[in-house]
């Protein structure tokens, strides 16, 4: 069992501001340099070092080295998962009738959350394939039904192969600026490779947006239906 001094050593790792920036910065999935991060966080450069040395040796980043270069990155969707249920309990504090979550639209519409699709696109995704018996809700998982199996592999996916991963097949992640949940796991993350190998949409370069073209938003409302 987790102890209390475990949970308040990874609470105090994340509850630095500038540590804080640092990992949602990583939230795109996307490796990052020690000075782009230090740019992210406001900091100087020999700061953000000893920043990234705690967050590295506490276990919530991972650093690869290429040459002279070192770049990190989250430590895995568990990590992210867990940045995302923190940034919807930080936007619990505003005052009522305060909208939460980003404030760019584009942002609240459709976002990278690690490596699969959030926002509102995403969580609209997540209620058809419940809606439509794709995948099944019970009280602390999510299941793929074999109608499920059937749509995702007339959709380009191969459940089975997804099966063979490391990591589970399908979770929920509570979205953090609609407060309802849209789909993780290794299914989450191929849905939305697929969506960009299909030109329905692509990422913003610098950015966690998504951006849909007309038609790919169209065909994404139609999908599963």
């Amino acid at each position: 069992m987790t102890s209390s001094a475990d949970i308040s050593r990874i609470a105090s790792l994340m509850g630095d501001p500038a540590r804080a920036n640092m990992l949602t910065e990583l939230m795109s999935g996307e490796a990052r340099t020690a000075g782009e991060l230090a740019k992210a966080a406001g900091v100087t450069a020999p700061t953000a070092s000893g920043h990234l040395a705690r967050l590295t040796e506490g276990g919530l980043l991972f650093v690869e080295k290429q040459g002279r270069h070192r770049y990190y990155r989250l430590a895995g969707p568990g990590v992210a998962s867990v940045i995302e249920q923190l940034m919807g309990l930080a936007a619990s504090s505003p005052p009522v009738g305060v909208r939460i979550g980003p404030k760019d639209p584009q942002l609240r519409r459709a976002r990278i959350c690690y490596d699969h699709l959030a926002g509102e696109l995403g969580v609209a995704l997540f209620n058809r394939l419940v809606d439509c018996k794709l995948i099944e809700l019970y009280a602390d998982s999510v299941a793929v039904t074999p109608k499920g199996q059937r749509e995702f592999s007339k959709f380009g996916i191969d459940i089975q192969a997804l099966e063979l991963a490391k990591r589970p097949l399908c979770k929920t992640c509570l979205d953090w600026s609609e407060r309802r949940p849209h789909l993780a796991g290794s299914l989450g993350a191929r849905l939305l490779t697929r969506l960009y190998e299909l030109k329905w949409a692509r990422r913003l370069d610098g950015t966690r947006i998504v951006k849909f073209t007309p038609k790919g938003e169209m065909q994404l409302t139609a999908l599963f239906r």
